[in-house]
């Protein structure tokens, strides 16, 4: 990472683990002597209502405490969110925007799906990555493996620690392998432009 910070953005629909994971990648970088900082945006707090996270990262201490309106990445946890404006999946996007969308379409159906000119798309398939390691359609781990392939914001050993010592204390070893097994074949199995 070279001193600037990232500023990530996420959307996702309620119980899809945006927030968790937008918390988990801010605090996943601290061991790392970096600062991080990750906050959820909710609208209706319900399962299944289209929510935000937000991350930022940065060598230096984080004076910002407000959402993220121009992103750099942007992560898409549901696929259908990118069908509705009011999910604002492309708001504050520019050039070099890059995004990485949780589907089983390509990318290029995926970037005309999204709208954006001289925009970064990646997809990869993080539910069904989810379903085969831990059993669930969860895809907030798989999602931060496949951006791991796109940011070096962490080696994929940094990022097993990080969830080893955030999850170690709530869950059982293979709720953890699980996770580790998604996240890894995320960072393989991402499809880039």
């Amino acid at each position: 990472m070279s001193g600037q910070m990232v500023e990530i953005r996420w959307h996702a629909r309620g119980g899809q683990g945006a927030k968790t994971a937008a918390m988990f990648l801010a605090e996943a970088v601290l061991p790392k002597g970096m600062y991080g900082q990750g906050f959820p945006e909710y609208g209706p707090e319900r399962r299944g209502a289209p929510m935000r996270g937000f991350t930022r990262i940065s060598e230096k201490p984080i004076r910002r405490h407000c959402m993220i309106e121009n992103p750099g990445i942007v992560i898409i946890l549901d696929s259908s969110l990118m069908d509705s404006p009011a999910a604002g999946c492309n708001a504050g996007v520019g050039e070099g925007t890059v995004f990485i969308v949780n589907t089983t379409e390509g990318v290029e159906a995926t970037k005309a799906k999204l709208g954006v000119d001289g925009a970064e798309v990646h997809t990869v398939d993080a539910t069904g990555i989810a379903l085969d390691t831990i059993g669930r359609p969860i895809p907030n781990m798989p999602m931060i493996g496949a951006l791991l392939a796109v940011k070096d914001l962490l080696t994929l050993e940094e990022l097993q620690d990080a969830l080893v010592e955030q999850l170690g204390s709530k869950f059982s070893q293979a709720v953890i392998d699980g996770n580790l097994a998604a996240v890894k074949r995320a960072n393989k199995e991402l499809v880039s432009e």
